[in-house]
């Protein structure tokens, strides 16, 4: 099993010790030095590396290595794994995605939800199912204070005057059992007026806003129902909606790269020379039979975009015309806590989805799939074994992800792509798992980098 991951991004060397987390940038003598599982003998690098380094140049390194694992920075041991398999812990839902609407006025080609319909009739959520809704998560979310909501779809606001009805409710109830309720609303932007937008700003914590990049590429697969393009209509209300939001209130543009443009760098690119500071550009997940599907032959040229947005995003730190990469956002000074660096989201045990008929699924991604029905909100009834199991699923019962070096970063993937593409929660999504490796180590770098500086 690896102890270490080494990795070199542009010309620079870095080390990371997978179980403290700590990050180390060295020569090219201390890289060469160190192997993954552990320290050689002294005798055994000196052979080794005699041909390429002066003998005492490798002792004096071997010094400062030795020091470096006294100090359990280096070759650390896993303290965290018979916490992880003996926890017992009761879990408490904190957060709960509600599917608004069943229905969408796009047709984006991509779309996991089947337009919206989530392989279903098109529904509406009801003002009534709203608020039991928000009545499940309070009771269901015992001693915590703080729950989040996102509002999602297909279009939410397609069901406006729904969601502010639930919003209100939220309201009431939060201040009775002294909760704080955050939301977060995703949204295609094609419905967005003054009137929403005034609403969207004053009402919800964080919001997404769905656009692909260039208008080539927006054009090509975020389509109406007849096939014309949504760029022109949207950009500007997005623009307007962001410039609405002071720095105390968060948001994001997000676009997906497909097939149709594993030159996504391009799409970042455009959307911060929009003027956009917060954006997310993130891959496809489809069948491998989908024309629009990433492939393993596409990896290399994906490398090479993170790569050069690596450049691209330090060049301009250094000239203060920064923008944030949500993928490549990453804490070096310890990161998310112990229990989320292992078990991910909480999909089906703190993490559920809601239906607009009140059904509670593990997640957004789970919905229409009735092997994954948790229950309903009328009866208030979770199915405890199923969501153990998904609590259960996390990065030490994941084979493949135990033995992984980036095990702390990712928590073991997308529950639903695991499922989707190998019939089971525990075995990764392959193809997910080597560019999200990709996007970490670009993500340290640039931090590690811009903290050195």
């Amino acid at each position: 099993m690896s102890l270490i991951h080494k990795f070199i991004q542009d010309d620079d060397y870095y080390v990371i010790d997978i179980n403290s987390g700590s990050l180390h940038m060295v020569d090219e003598l201390v890289y060469d030095i160190l192997d993954e599982d552990k320290l050689q003998r002294e005798d055994i690098i000196i052979e080794r590396l005699k041909s390429k380094y002066d003998e005492n140049n490798i002792k004096e390194a071997l010094e400062d290595i030795k020091e470096l694992i006294e100090e359990g920075l280096l070759y650390s041991k896993d303290i965290y794994e018979n916490i992880a398999l003996n926890d017992r812990s009761k879990s408490y839902i904190k957060a709960l995605c509600l599917n608004i609407i069943h229905d969408c006025n796009l047709k984006c080609k991509y779309c996991f939800a089947d337009e919206g319909e989530y392989k279903g009739a098109r529904k509406v959520m009801s003002k009534e199912v709203g608020k039991k809704a928000i009545d499940f998560v309070i009771e269901k979310s015992g001693p915590r204070k703080n729950i989040e909501i996102d509002l999602f779809g297909g279009e939410p606001l397609m069901a406006f005057d729904t969601i502010k009805e639930i919003v209100d409710y939220a309201r009431e109830q939060e201040k009775i059992y002294n909760k704080n309720i955050r939301f977060t609303m995703t949204t295609n932007s094609t419905l967005l007026n003054d009137e929403i937008m005034e609403y969207l700003d004053k009402n919800m914590g964080n919001i997404v806003l769905s656009i692909d990049g260039r208008k080539e590429i927006n054009d090509a697969v975020r389509v109406r129902y007849d096939g014309s393009g949504t760029y022109d209509a949207i950009l500007p209300k997005i623009k307007e909606m962001v410039n609405r939001r002071d720095k105390s209130k968060q948001y994001y543009v997000r676009g997906t790269f497909t097939r149709n443009n594993i030159d996504f760098f391009e799409d970042v690119m455009a959307l911060a020379n929009e003027g956009f500071d917060e954006i997310s550009i993130e891959p496809v997940v489809l069948p491998k039979e989908h024309e629009l599907s990433l492939r393993e032959e596409d990896l290399e040229k994906i490398y090479g975009q993170y790569d050069k947005l690596y450049r691209e995003m330090l060049k301009r730190h250094r000239e203060g015309n920064e923008f944030k990469f949500y993928h490549f956002n990453i804490d070096l000074q310890g990161g998310p806590c112990v229990y989320k660096r292992i078990s991910g989201c909480g999909a089906g045990h703190e993490y559920v989805a809601i239906t607009p008929d009140g059904e509670i699924y593990p997640c957004h991604q789970f919905v229409g799939n009735k092997e994954f029905l948790l229950g309903n909100i009328f009866d208030g009834n979770i199915n405890e074994e199923l969501s153990e199991t998904f609590k259960k699923a996390h990065i030490y019962n994941k084979p493949k992800c135990k033995d992984c070096w980036a095990r702390f970063y990712c928590s073991g993937g997308c529950q639903a792509n695991n499922f989707n593409f190998n019939g089971d929660i525990h075995i990764p999504y392959e193809l997910g798992c080597k560019m999200q490796k990709k996007r970490i180590e670009c993500a340290i770098a640039l931090k590690a980098k811009i903290m050195s500086e």
